[in-house]
């Protein structure tokens, strides 16, 4: 006989048994990654979010009540995963525009048709150095600041934004005479 999802929550919930919530996962998960990547129209993220869903209900799972269905309750985990992807997203975006606008405005170039695309720059940076980057000169964060914000070492994030810096001079200098650049 099958288990029900109350039944499979409650073994969860009870003993932190893995296989029962397994089985939840491979019940729900296509209808988690269908509903978020409706909402998000890219199946990357969608499935992205799908395991952060899992992940999240995992570690909340003992705050399921059982009021509702198992079903709704991971939706509302997937959604407020959803949520704040899409406040991030938008948040570096907006990052991304100031510190756009701060270099165009102090660095770039100022004939127009030699405009320096910021992202292209950004995107020649390893991820480390672009976040702490981005962080320390578009979000006027102190380096302390940034190593509490990623978790790195304060010398790491101090050797991450002067290499970082390093190469994004390097890109716009190559920019501006016109030669290609590879940092």
């Amino acid at each position: 006989m099958k288990a029900t999802d109350a039944e499979l929550t409650a073994l969860v919930i009870a003993t932190k048994n893995s296989a029962a919530f397994g089985e939840l996962v491979r019940r729900h998960q296509a209808l988690v990654r269908s509903m978020l990547h409706r909402m998000c129209r890219n199946h990357a993220l969608a499935d992205d979010l799908a395991q952060d869903t899992f992940i999240r209900a995992f570690e909340k799972v003992g705050s399921f009540k059982g009021t509702g269905s198992f079903k709704s309750w991971l939706c509302s985990i997937a959604y407020t995963e959803f949520l704040k992807s899409a406040r991030k997203r938008k948040s570096a975006d907006r990052v991304l525009e100031k510190f756009k606008a701060d270099v165009e405005e102090s660095e770039a170039p100022r004939d127009m048709g030699n405009v320096v695309d910021l992202d292209r720059a950004l995107a020649t940076l390893k991820e480390e150095e672009r976040a702490v980057v981005v962080m320390c000169y578009s979000c006027g964060m102190s380096h302390s600041e940034a190593a509490d914000a990623t978790g790195m070492p304060l010398g790491t994030v101090k050797s991450h934004v002067n290499r970082g810096r390093a190469k994004l001079q390097a890109y716009f200098a190559n920019a501006e005479t016109g030669t290609e650049v590879t940092v």
